[in-house]
């Protein structure tokens, strides 16, 4: 059986084809020694293994063995019975990944955007719950900075400068903060501030566009709006908070070829992102 290339499993009625070197992934498992026939559980009827156990949960093993990641559906629920399972089979691996469900179940994440204005120029700070996600948001977001004399700025053919990037304020891991907009400086020199948000190349400068502009990345992002308000003060400052359901990251597996088996699971782990 061992030379046999294409395997059928039927596991609780549920029909699988594979490869032999797929379940031979983890060599001491049961699964592999079903292939020796040396493995009492899975019976062979008709060219099949036959092995009454649940089927849908065992979709999620023979992925883990095609991929060697743990990806589950964002509604997942059954970690302790996929955990019996993956003993069952004598894959301690998953199993030991599956007792730390922590890693991967979807987690609420909270986005919040502040903006004002006030006169010529708008204010933006973004507070979020997860630091990677304003790491990444920050990496697409560009300041641009440019100075112009009050006369060439009313001019109908302004003088065209080159447009410096300024790095944006980083307070802490979780926010940011930017502005747009114009000011004076000295004399009659105005400071115009334009912002830039990937994957729109755009570059402006009236602070209501950017928001837009924002607001829009976020939602094409997966976050949903959930409240809007206006924080009381000298200063309105309106407040759009967001939510996202982030998807975890898939648990990868190292494998180490070694003389005589297929290969040995390392204990070291990776993580692979899933998207968003």
């Amino acid at each position: 059986m061992s030379n046999r290339e294409v395997v059928v499993l039927s596991v609780g009625g549920v029909r699988f084809v594979t490869k032999a070197s797929t379940l031979q992934q983890f060599p001491e498992s049961r699964l592999a020694r079903m292939l020796n026939d040396d493995d009492q559980e899975f019976k062979l009827v008709n060219g099949e293994f036959f092995v009454d156990r649940d089927g849908t949960l065992f979709s999620y093993i023979m992925d883990f063995l095609r991929t060697l990641q743990v990806s589950l559906p964002t509604d997942f629920s059954d970690y302790q019975r996929l955990q019996r399972e993956a003993e069952f089979y004598g894959l301690y691996t998953l199993a030991d990944l599956l007792s730390q469900e922590r890693l991967l179940r979807p987690r609420l994440e909270i986005l919040e955007v502040r903006f004002s204005l006030q006169e010529m120029q708008a204010f933006f700070r973004i507070f979020g719950s997860c630091s990677a996600t304003v790491a990444t948001l920050a990496e697409q977001i560009t300041v641009f900075m440019g100075q112009q004399s009050g006369q060439s700025w009313n001019s109908p053919f302004p003088s065209q400068k080159p447009l410096v990037p300024l790095p944006l304020e980083r307070p802490s891991h979780h926010d940011m903060v930017f502005q747009c907009g114009t000011d004076y400086s000295a004399g009659d020199q105005f400071v115009a501030r334009y912002v830039s948000i990937k994957p729109d190349n755009r570059k402006l400068i009236n602070g209501t566009n950017v928001l837009g502009l924002l607001l829009d990345t976020l939602l094409r992002d997966g976050f949903r709006l959930i409240s809007t308000r206006t924080v009381s003060g000298e200063d309105k400052v309106e407040c759009f908070s967001f939510e996202r359901v982030k998807r975890p990251a898939g648990l990868a597996l190292t494998l180490k070829n070694t003389p005589g088996s297929s290969g040995v699971a390392q204990a070291k782990r990776s993580q692979v992102q899933k998207g968003k």
